[in-house]
């Protein structure tokens, strides 16, 4: 079975809809499963979770999920990411409210795989940006492989024996994830920061142990311009132009 799997979507229907129907193109059908970080950023956080629930999504919590209902202190957040969770917050509807308060923070899937928004040790907050994280991170959950966003990066990172190899990749190229332990990000959905504005997600492919990262354009000026109505602060709507 392939699974789609999508983090840090942020808001950003546009992207989203680009998304499902690429993963439709490539074959899948199952629910997706979705890192955290639904909402946030950007000016569709009704619209995107109408969606997901309509695809059955199998979803963790963010720190922007947690902050759009409240369960986080805005004063933890910058300046920017704090306008956007308070805008969120203002607008979401009362279902929606419930399912993000409903979200676990973290989940244990068929054996294979546990998925989380930061870390397994730290779901809201901590980066997995250095191989030092991901050696500590490991005695943190308990199966093969560990699904996560938060960084707005795509990685793959293979743990065979103590020595971990970080893989190179090309989008569409399918990659082998067979080592004892393995950790993947899709990169983000609604916000890339890797210098390529495409939406970005990963396709795995659970029993093969495979992986393939996917990038799929979409319509930006559509989100900005939804962002620009609901005032949302400027520095956000030009850095989707950006990848950053």
């Amino acid at each position: 079975m392939r699974v789609a799997i999508l983090s840090d979507i942020h808001a950003n229907l546009a992207a989203l809809e680009a998304v499902l129907a690429d993963a439709r193109l490539q074959g899948v059908d199952s629910p997706p499963w979705v890192l955290g970080d639904i909402v946030g950023y950007g000016p569709d956080p009704d619209e995107v979770i109408e969606a997901l629930r309509a695809s059955d999504a199998l979803a963790v919590a963010g720190n922007h999920d947690l902050a759009a209902v409240g369960a986080l202190p805005l004063a933890e957040f910058n300046a920017l990411a704090a306008a956007a969770a308070a805008w969120t917050a203002g607008v979401l509807k009362p279902d929606s409210q419930k399912y993000l308060q409903a979200l676990p923070l973290k989940i244990e899937k068929a054996a294979t795989c546990t998925l989380v928004h930061g870390s397994p040790r730290n779901p809201e907050w901590e980066y997995l940006t250095h191989i030092d994280g991901l050696v500590e991170n490991l005695a943190h959950f308990d199966t093969p492989g560990c699904l996560y966003g938060h960084t707005h990066v795509p990685v793959l990172v293979l743990f065979d024996g103590a020595e971990p190899r970080v893989i190179e990749y090309k989008p569409g190229t399918p990659l082998r994830c067979d080592a004892d332990r393995f950790y993947l990000n899709p990169g983000s959905v609604g916000q890339p920061r890797d210098g390529d504005r495409r939406a970005s997600y990963a396709l795995l492919d659970l029993q093969a142990r495979e992986v393939e990262f996917r990038r799929v354009d979409y319509k930006v000026e559509i989100t900005q311009q939804r962002m620009k109505m609901a005032r949302l602060p400027q520095p956000l709507v030009h850095r989707l132009a950006l990848g950053r």
